[in-house]
């Protein structure tokens, strides 16, 4: 099981900056340089959700015990928000529009909804914790 867990952190020090540098771009495109946004909304939750991504994963990579704490915060509020708007986006997709969150991360694999809890498995696995 420890070689399990261990194989998550590095998914996880690949997967989050990856999500970073691919939402943080599409946030980037449609708030400044794509024309004819009208409804901000998707573009900013996609901003945010690169923030998430680049926090949570400064947090796996710097061990320290805040940022640890750091990135459970983080990746709690990462999993509230990919259910929240997950299921916003079904009850009223038109307001939600095309964000990383939407259907529960589908456009992005699922990663959205999965990769906040294997982090915080992997951030409250007994050995992760001791380090």
């Amino acid at each position: 099981m420890s070689s399990l867990v261990s194989a998550i952190g590095y998914i996880l020090a690949v997967s989050y900056p990856v999500l970073a540098i691919s939402t943080g771009t599409r946030a980037v495109y449609q708030l400044f340089f794509k024309e004819g946004v009208v409804y901000l909304l998707p573009s900013i939750l996609s901003g945010i959700a690169a923030l998430c991504y680049l926090v949570a994963g400064f947090g796996f990579a710097y061990r320290r015990r805040w940022t640890w704490w750091l990135s459970v915060s983080v990746l709690l509020f990462e999993s509230l928000m990919t259910l929240t708007i997950g299921i916003w986006s079904l009850i009223d997709p038109a307001t939600v529009g095309s964000t990383v969150w939407r259907h529960f991360g589908a456009d992005y694999g699922y990663f959205p909804l999965f990769q906040p809890l294997l982090g915080l498995i992997w951030l409250f696995w007994p050995t992760t914790v001791r380090e």
